[in-house]
């Protein structure tokens, strides 16, 4: 793993930022969290890529708030297009 960002998703809506940094916690140093709210999704920031990917191979598939968590690194956005349609 290259990066120490996480997507987690499938996440419950009444999930919060201090939740989820309390279950990752457990695997290292948690530098930020960032729940999209409404979407069911967020990212979680490690210190350190080893730190991320203990955290994945743990939390990946494992139930959290009585749903099984989707973990994969995060990929950075993919560039917009210039020209929109409307």
């Amino acid at each position: 793993m290259e990066g120490n960002k996480l997507y987690v998703g499938n996440l419950k809506y009444s999930v919060n930022n201090d939740k989820l940094k309390e279950l990752f916690s457990a695997y290292g140093e948690v530098k930020s969290v960032n729940i999209i709210e409404g979407k069911g999704f967020g990212f979680i920031e490690m210190s350190s890529p080893e730190e991320a990917k203990k955290a994945k191979d743990a939390l990946n598939n494992t139930d959290f708030e009585d749903r099984p968590l989707k973990i994969d690194e995060a990929r950075p956005p993919k560039p917009r297009s210039e020209y929109r349609r409307y």
